[in-house]
């Protein structure tokens, strides 16, 4: 297997864009659905957004409206656009990938991943 490695991540104003991307060595991952997970100080990991390899997208509510999963299948890379940044988006995002094939899932909770990058700070200042 390969690695996830994101980046992206910075500080902004908020209002601001951000766009996120997670890198997977040569084809690995490539038959995995992926997903971005959040996780803000003193909180757990929380869900943001995944995509299937159908392309089906799903968003938790909180990001809406305001960002974005892709993929480019070509090179094997995630993206998260995220626009209108508020300072509750502050937290570490993670990528991930869960191994697809076995069975029905949804891919919106975090014991349905199998592997994930070491994250990437965002920083959302008022």
């Amino acid at each position: 297997q390969g690695q996830l490695v994101e980046a992206g991540g910075g500080l902004v104003q908020a209002g601001g864009s951000l766009r996120l991307s997670c890198a997977a060595s040569g084809r690995a991952f490539s038959d995995y659905a992926r997903g971005w997970f959040r996780q803000a100080p003193g909180k757990e990991r929380e869900f943001v957004a995944r995509i299937r390899l159908s392309g089906s997208t799903y968003y938790a509510d909180s990001v809406k409206s305001r960002f974005t999963i892709s993929r480019d299948n070509a090179n094997n890379t995630v993206y998260l656009q995220m626009d209108n940044l508020q300072p509750e988006d502050t937290a570490v995002y993670f990528c991930a990938a869960a191994r697809t094939g076995i069975g029905v899932r949804s891919y919106l909770s975090v014991d349905e991943y199998d592997y994930w990058g070491q994250g990437t700070q965002v920083t959302v200042s008022s």
